[in-house]
């Protein structure tokens, strides 16, 4: 779904003269922190999100109607979808995080596709027009700081999560230990084998699971943000809006894939690692 972006951009990246810096920007600096256009945007729609959920529970009705069946027709359909791959018993454990992480990297998506995201800010004037050099508001996930810090949370949470289901010495022995009851000369045979594997398992866990949970996120956003701008540059106005159209609607359904895609490769990742503690009773 992806590649047409890709095409795109490269074909258009020559004409675009409002393409989305590489790197957010710092606006302000809170003591030594500073903080960026794309820190203030995932501030606005996590306020936006505590605001839409305070505002459809604050009378929770045995009966619900209007936005409390929304809220409750969301979490139900997220609830049972992380029940048939998790179980019963893991999702209870797990679903805070995967529901929250889905409903905020979706909000994030849909939020940058706002007119003036990425457009608006502090520049200079170019022969082919102004050009916006640091934006006011950029898209949270087109931040890699941002898509790298839930890949990072995950992390942390899906070690806390097979310490649950195995304990210390489970963990190691699964990581480390021999599979296939093996005893006796087999055992030592293949000992150095599986330690290795062992290894290898711990540098998918802690490097390249993160890794590609960060890039594939903050590449698919970046990139699609970048054809939009350049769709933008292509055709004077106002005939790019037009134009823009079919691809702000096939961005819309990238916002969805994207946070879809990065649930379901959390939850199975989890899966993963719990369904040995069943194989193993």
């Amino acid at each position: 779904m992806r590649a047409y972006s890709r095409a795109l951009f490269r074909s258009f990246s020559m004409t675009a003269e409002h393409a989305i810096p590489t790197f957010a920007e710092p606006l302000f600096h809170i003591g030594p922190l500073p903080v960026t256009n794309s820190m203030v945007v995932a501030w606005i729609v996590a306020l936006g999100l505590i605001a839409l959920v305070q505002a459809g529970t604050r009378k929770v009705q045995l009966l619900p109607g209007g936005l409390q069946n929304f809220l409750e027709f969301v979490v139900e359909g997220l609830h049972d979808l992380l029940e048939g791959i998790i179980g019963p018993e893991f999702v209870k454990r797990t679903f805070p995080f995967l529901a929250t992480v889905f409903i905020f990297i979706l909000a994030c998506n849909w939020t940058g596709l706002i007119p003036g995201f990425a457009t608006i800010g502090w520049g200079h004037a170019t022969e082919h027009g102004f050009k916006v050099t640091t934006p006011l508001l950029r898209p949270a996930n087109a931040d890699v700081n941002m898509t790298g810090a839930m890949a990072l949370t995950f992390t942390v949470l899906w070690c806390v999560w097979y310490y649950q289901a195995h304990g210390a010495g489970g963990a190691i022995n699964h990581l480390f230990g021999t599979k296939g009851g093996m005893k006796g000369a087999a055992w030592w045979m293949l000992l150095p084998f599986f330690i290795f594997v062992g290894l290898l398992e711990l540098v998918s866990i802690f490097f390249v699971r993160p890794l590609g949970l960060t890039i594939r996120l903050y590449g698919n956003i970046y990139a699609g943000d970048n054809l939009l701008e350049a769709m933008a540059g292509v055709i004077p106005a106002p005939f790019s809006a037009i134009t823009m159209l079919p691809f702000y609607f096939l961005e819309l359904i990238v916002g969805v894939v994207q946070a879809l895609v990065f649930m379901l490769l959390c939850a199975a990742f989890t899966t993963a690692a719990i369904m040995h503690e069943e194989e193993g009773h």
